[in-house]
C-alpha cells in the first residue's frame, strides 16, 4: 500500500509567528547583527505591518534581505547556540490545532513531513522536537571552509520550490497525494494545498484566501481553519470572508 502523509508549513501554520523572526531577534541580542541596519531596513515595513497599513510580505522580503546579510561570515558554532535557544525558549508557542493534528497524523501511522520556508538549521531542530518524519526548509549556505556562513542560500518559501519538495518526498516514500493532507496560511504553500486530498488553510492570509476562491479545487476541497485564542473554526472555503 502507499503511504498517507501530512505536509506542514511551519511559519504562520504550525508555529505561532516566524522561526526567523525569533532567530533575527536573537542575533541582534547578542549584537550579531547591527541594530542600526535593521531599524533602517526593517522597523518601517514592521509597522506598516503591525497596523495593518502594510504588506506582510513587504515586510518579509525586507526581513529577508537583511538576515542574509547577516549571517554572512558568521560561524556555525554561534548560530548553532542561538538556534538551541530559539526552539528551546519558543518552539511550543504552536497552534493548537496543528500541535493537535500532528499527533493525530502519527497515530494513524501517516508520515509527518515538514516543508518550511524558514532556514534549515531552525526547521531541523522543530522537525525534531514535534518528532516530523522529515523536512525539507531553505538552505544557508557554508563557504568553502565549512565553518561561515557564505551568505548564499537555497529558497523554500516561494510555491514553486515547495511542489518540488513535496514531488521529491511523494517519490521517497510512495505517497498516494489524493489521500494525503497539507497544512498552509499564505500564497507559498498553494501548490501544496492543490496536490493533495485535503487541503488545509490554516488562519490564512487574505491573499489565500483570494487564491482558494480562484482554485474550483480548492473551492470544493479545501477547508479554513481559524485560531483565536481557545476558540477553532472550521470554514467551507466557500465562506463569504469580507
Amino acid at each position: 500500500m502507499k503511504q498517507i502523509a501530512a505536509f506542514f508549513d511551519i511559519d504562520g501554520t504550525i508555529y505561532r509567528n516566524s522561526l526567523m523572526i525569533e532567530h533575527f531577534k536573537k542575533l541582534i541580542k547578542y549584537e550579531l547583527l547591527d541594530m542600526e541596519a535593521y531599524q533602517q531596513h526593517v522597523e518601517e515595513s514592521f509597522k506598516l505591518w503591525d497596523t495593518r497599513t502594510g504588506d506582510y510580505d513587504e515586510y518579509l522580503n525586507k526581513l529577508v534581505q537583511s538576515y542574509v546579510k547577516a549571517m554572512k561570515g558568521m560561524l556555525v558554532s554561534y548560530n548553532d547556540f542561538i538556534s538551541d535557544q530559539v526552539v528551546y525558549l519558543k518552539g511550543n508557542r504552536v497552534y493548537a490545532y496543528t500541535r493537535e493534528k500532528i499527533k493525530w497524523h502519527k497515530e494513524q501511522g501517516h508520515k509527518v513531513i515538514f516543508i518550511s520556508g524558514s532556514p534549515d538549521f531552525l526547521v531541523s531542530r522543530m522537525a525534531k522536537k514535534w518528532e516530523a518524519d522529515d523536512y525539507k526548509a531553505s538552505q544557508y549556505l557554508l563557504d568553502e571552509t565549512e565553518k561561515e556562513y557564505s551568505g548564499e542560500i537555497i529558497p523554500m518559501w516561494d510555491s514553486v520550490h515547495k511542489i518540488q519538495a513535496l514531488e521529491e518526498f511523494r517519490k521517497k516514500y510512495d505517497i498516494d497525494l489524493t489521500k494525503s493532507y497539507a497544512y498552509g496560511d499564505t500564497n507559498g504553500d498553494i501548490s501544496m494545498l492543490t496536490s493533495v486530498g485535503f487541503p488545509r488553510a490554516i488562519n490564512p492570509s487574505r491573499e489565500l484566501v483570494m487564491k482558494i476562491k480562484e482554485t474550483p479545487y480548492l473551492q470544493e476541497n479545501a477547508k479554513i481553519i481559524i485560531e483565536r485564542k481557545d476558540v477553532i473554526y472550521e470554514l467551507d472555503a466557500n465562506v463569504k470572508i469580507k
